[in-house]
Formats: structure tokens, C-alpha cells, sequence
């Protein structure tokens, strides 16, 4: 049985799962759900309805798990607790800080719907999570550092264009290369948010917007940029659709540990990604996990589930037998 998915938002990470379900054999786009007039947004899948958000509790019954594509500054934290009434979800939230309550609110509409809602899936939070968790578990004795970039940040250059005045916008995320180096070192150099990256953003202002509200709003915005030195550069749109229109990232997780009965050996674990197209890779993160869900839901689960409560098995299409004959 094909795994019916509904896209809900469909900019550049709704178009990257749209993309990933065509790699997978056991998913099916069942509808994409939009904000916008339906009959103006183009797909790419022939014969797949385009739904307006407000009708998507008509489709419940045809859609098994919902993928949720908005941003995570004003769109996830009221759309997956609201989604998650109604569908089985999975969404990118990615504002560490707010995972906790994000949770909770997820939690108790999916509890009190019977759904399962996977939250915060994507590769940071999301894969270099368990890479925090494999450090942690084999490594006691030791420290965790994690670099981002050099790339856009698609939660931050969103929360950028949510400013008044602001018509576009690109955030890149740069890696401090001296501290990088003295972790790989194995100095266990303890790091402020600071130390660690700067960030540099590329603002399209409105004509006659107060380029200086928008530049302190940037760099005071609590949980985005206000623990990092920002740059702010004003640039028109020409510029910005020239040099920056990719979406490249990646970034570094390294675990620095000791082992021993005297701690006598060091180690380094390093895991690192490096993406050509930030959406389209953490779509297909998101594709994987919304197999999970449909796997969880299928056993009795219920509630609010990150990626440290999923078993690896359940993000692939592959049986335990194949899993055990050609991976393990």
C-alpha cells in the first residue's frame, strides 16, 4: 500500500518534497494545500488536486500523513498543533530554543486527536541531533561542538523577510574556521555563541523603509541573531537573484571524548554534511520521517515524537531481512 502524503505550503521546502516523494515508491502525493489561489499555483505531478488550506479538514480522510511546510517563525507554531487535530504531521521546526514548548502544545493536540506528530525534523534539528545523541552515548567523558555553514539558513532568512519593510532576503551562516580547527585539534576550547559563527544577511528593503529599524530588528532578534556578530548588507533585488540564488549549507557536529581507565586516549567523531540545496535535502529528511509517523501510527502510537524517539529501521522502505542483509 503507497503512503498517501499531503504537501501543506508549497514554496522552496514544499516543492523539495514534492521532488522526494518521486524517489520513493511506497509515497504517493495525494494534495498540496496552499494559502494562495489554487487555480494559480502550478505543481509538478500531473493529476494531483491543489486544496486552499481552509478546506484541507474536508481531505482527512484521504491523506495519511501531512507534511507541514512553513516557516518556523510564525507559520509551524500554529499550524502543526492545529494540523495535528486532523492528520498525522510531520514538520522543520528548527528554533532550538522553543522545541520544549513547541512539544508540548504538539503533544497535547495529537494526544487528545489519537495522531502521531513528528516535530523539528530537517537536518539540524534532526540528524545532527542523533549525531549529538551517538557522541554523547558512546563518548561520556568528552564535549559536543556544532558548526553551521557556510550557507542560507532558510528559518532565518524567513524570519529576516517577516520584517516590515523587507521585500526579500538571503542569511548565511559562516563557521568561525579558527574554532572549528581547534575542536578538530582536540583543545576542547570552550566556545560562546559567538566564537562559533557570524552571520550575514542580505536584506531587499522596501523603497523609503528605515533600512536602520530593519538593520537593529536583525540584529536584536532574540534566538536568530542576537547572540551572533551580523552583518546586515542592503542590496536590490537584481543583486540578490545574481549572487544569491542557490541555497547551499551544511555544517559539522564533532564529539571530543576520552577513553581509558586514566582518560589516557582521545578521540574525534565528526559527522558533516554538505548540501547543494539546503530544501531539497531536508525535504527529503522530512519524507523519511513521514514513513516513520505512518509506521508509529500503524503500531497504536499517539502524540508528539522528535527524531531521538524513532527507530533507524522505520525511516526506510526496505524490510528488517533487506536492512539486516545489505547495511548492517
Amino acid at each position: 500500500m503507497s503512503i498517501r502524503i499531503g504537501i501543506y505550503g508549497y514554496g522552496n521546502l514544499g516543492r523539495g518534497v514534492e521532488a522526494a516523494i518521486r524517489q520513493n515508491e511506497d509515497l504517493t502525493l495525494a494534495a498540496v494545500f496552499t494559502r494562495r489561489d489554487p487555480a494559480t499555483l502550478k505543481i509538478r505531478t500531473k493529476g494531483v488536486p491543489v486544496v486552499h488550506i481552509d478546506k484541507a479538514a474536508e481531505m482527512a480522510d484521504r491523506i495519511d500523513v501531512m507534511i507541514l511546510c512553513g516557516g518556523s517563525a510564525t507559520d509551524l507554531p500554529v499550524q502543526t498543533p492545529a494540523m495535528a487535530a486532523l492528520f498525522h504531521v510531520v514538520d522543520s521546526f528548527d528554533n532550538h530554543s522553543k522545541i520544549p514548548e513547541h512539544f508540548a502544545r504538539v503533544d497535547a493536540a495529537a494526544r487528545t486527536s489519537g495522531k502521531v506528530a513528528m516535530i523539528s525534523v530537517g537536518w539540524d534539528p534532526g540528524l545532527f541531533s542523533l549525531a549529538r545523541l551517538m557522541g554523547n552515548a558512546v563518548l561520556p567523558d568528552g564535549k559536543d561542538y556544532t558548526f553551521w555553514g557556510k550557507g542560507v539558513s532558510q528559518g532565518h532568512s524567513d524570519a529576516i523577510r517577516r520584517i516590515e519593510g523587507v521585500l526579500d532576503a538571503k542569511q548565511y551562516t559562516v563557521p568561525v574556521e579558527a574554532a572549528l580547527e581547534a575542536v578538530r585539534a582536540g583543545k576542547d576550547p570552550t566556545l560562546a555563541t559567538r566564537e562559533k559563527h557570524t552571520r550575514e544577511c542580505f536584506v531587499v528593503a522596501a523603497e523609503g523603509a528605515d533600512r536602520a529599524r530593519i538593520e537593529h530588528e536583525i540584529k536584536t532578534m532574540p534566538a536568530y541573531f542576537a547572540d551572533y556578530d551580523t552583518t546586515v548588507h542592503f542590496i536590490s533585488a537584481e543583486e540578490l537573484k545574481e549572487k544569491h540564488s542557490g541555497i547551499p549549507h551544511g555544517g559539522f557536529v564533532i564529539r571530543s571524548g576520552k577513553t581509558g581507565l586514566d582518560l589516557e586516549h582521545r578521540h574525534i567523531v565528526e559527522y558533516r554534511l554538505k548540501l547543494d540545496s539546503n530544501p531539497e535535502f531536508t525535504s527529503s529528511v522530512l519524507v523519511a520521517y513521514a514513513r516513520a509517523a505512518y509506521r508509529l501510527a500503524a503500531e497504536g502510537a499517539c502524540g508528539c515524537k522528535t527524531v531521538l524517539d524513532v527507530p533507524p529501521a522505520y525511516l526506510s522502505p526496505k524490510s528488517g531481512e533487506e536492512l539486516r542483509r545489505t547495511l548492517l
